[in-house]
């Protein structure tokens, strides 16, 4: 059952049977009352930012380097890239204090609340995704480490005993959930930063910023350049999806400043980290190997043991957030299907991807298809919720929102069947418009890549489509893209007018 929203709006602290460090979340994605809301900016602000400081991100950005830009290219390219997908994901944070839930239930006030789940599907490819990376370059930087150190082998068996032990970890932490993920965030986040810059500073004098690339990846610059872009901006971009699984954990009345904190550490975790990475890549002989080994090959020996723990602790950071989002998202559409359970499923089907994208398929080229299908599809999606929510003024029905989980048999967020087709009409056009101009060879070319010259222009084409599409549906029928009045529904409104209306 949806909690009722408490009788007073001053937060407490949060019930440790609940959410206590240590002990296993209680709380799905149903409506957070606001007296179990803790949080603070400061701590959103270290999840994000502590995230970040793994191998998996770190891999992401050498791209620009092993797409062929020279140094400041790839500075220029991971800068502008983050700072675009930063503000989705800033907007986003928005919505998570105003409904009390996670970001794809969320997301049933403009999709519907059958509809949203359309958005699951992309938050169960994003946490596959994204834990598979996570466990992948984690575990090879355990081997990798131990090799140069201990002189122990490096195969296939080794790698596979790494990625169960990550996974275990990664496991547990999601499985506990929030109030431990947070605790743990803001330890680790300062440690694994310091250990990342004393990186830096013992390979100064080995760096060039002169350093002018490779080939080009296709075949001129600006085409090149972009690409770097949408790869670097789906790295903030995809925490959209996931902030609201903290910023649930907000006092409302800190919704605007939580967006701040959350963005900045968001902003300054993937900046940093993808630019330490694209800094080790420039040092390599050859920028398309493989990353974590290049990494432990250039260090001095004693550096080896900090980057097996940046190996462990990150990968168990990043990872746990990602199966934690994941489960989190799809134990929202059943009582019976809980967290814990999806927590398991996602993991498995994670771990397979591990192992087949190590031991099999080509790594890299998988990456880089990912991150641009992932910034096609999601963007869209993150634009049209960022509309809805300033169209509705930040007011919303979280009881009406929850109707999938509880004996609630009507809600104000139904439109047709559950689905707002304007929505996920706007959503589909823009998607498949933005594929039909990707140009993300080999494993992503549409028909309409070099219509700007080669330039990868699918990220702004399915972004601003989205955008157009659903605002020219608001503008025309808002009656029945937004909810309105129906069958005797509740109007939209505030937490707090809702909490009046159930204390009555």
């Amino acid at each position: 059952m949806t909690d009722n929203p408490p009788s007073s709006s001053s937060p407490t602290r949060t019930d440790a049977r609940v959410d206590g460090v240590g002990r296993i979340e209680r709380r799905g994605a149903d409506y957070n009352p606001e007296a179990d809301r803790r949080s603070t900016p400061r701590e959103i602000g270290f999840v994000f930012f502590g995230a970040q400081m793994c191998f998996g991100i770190m891999v992401l950005g050498t791209l620009p380097v092993v797409f062929g830009l020279g140094w400041w290219s790839a500075l220029s390219a991971i800068t502008v890239g983050v700072a675009l997908g930063t503000i989705f994901f800033g907007l986003m944070a928005l919505i998570g204090p105003r409904t009390g839930t996670n970001s794809s239930v969320s997301c049933g006030a403009f999709f519907g609340v059958v509809g949203r789940s359309v958005g699951s599907v992309i938050v169960a490819f994003l946490a596959i995704g994204f834990y598979a990376i996570t466990v992948w370059t984690g575990g090879q930087a355990i081997v990798a480490g131990c090799h140069r150190v201990l002189g122990t082998p490096i195969g296939n068996g080794e790698l596979a005993l790494a990625y169960a032990a990550i996974a275990v970890i990664t496991v547990l932490l999601a499985l506990i959930g929030h109030a431990t993920i947070v605790a743990i965030s803001n330890i680790a986040a300062p440690l694994l930063a310091a250990l990342l810059i004393v990186g830096v500073l013992i390979k100064s004098g080995d760096f060039d910023a002169n350093y002018a690339g490779t080939a080009l990846i296709l075949d001129s610059f600006w085409p090149t350049w972009l690409l770097a872009v949408t790869t670097s901006a789906a790295v903030p971009l995809s925490y959209g999806l996931w902030v609201n699984d903290y910023a649930r954990y907000l006092p409302s009345r800190l919704a605007v400043r939580g967006a701040w904190g959350s963005s900045a550490g968001n902003f300054l975790g993937c900046w940093s980290v993808m630019v330490v990475a694209a800094y080790f890549t420039t040092l390599f002989s050859d920028p398309s190997s493989d990353f974590v080994f290049g990494m432990v090959e250039v260090s001095p020996t004693w550096y080896v043991i900090p980057l097996v723990l940046v190996g462990l602790i990150g990968a168990g950071g990043q990872g746990a957030i990602a199966l934690y989002g994941g489960a989190l998202d799809a134990s929202s559409f059943s009582a019976s299907f809980t967290r814990v359970h999806a927590t398991i499923t996602v993991s498995v089907v994670g771990l397979t991807l591990v192992y087949l994208g190590s031991l099999v398929w080509d790594a890299i080229s998988l990456v880089t298809a990912f991150l641009t299908l992932l910034v096609i599809v999601e963007a869209p999606w993150l634009v049209i919720s960022i509309i809805g929510h300033f169209a509705v003024r930040g007011r919303y029905s979280p009881a009406d929102l929850q109707i999938l989980t509880t004996t609630r048999n009507r809600s104000i967020y139904w439109y047709t069947k559950g689905w707002n087709w304007y929505a996920l009409g706007s959503w589909l056009v823009a998607v498949i418009v933005g594929l039909m101009f990707a140009n993300t060879p080999p494993l992503l070319e549409g028909p309409l890549r070099y219509i700007a010259g080669g330039v990868d222009i699918s990220f702004l084409v399915s972004s601003v489509l989205a955008g157009l599409l659903y605002s020219a549906s608001l503008l025309l029928r808002r009656d029945r893209v937004l909810p309105v009045l129906s069958h005797g529904a509740a109007a939209p409104r505030t937490t707090d007018s809702l909490q009046n209306q159930e204390s009555s």
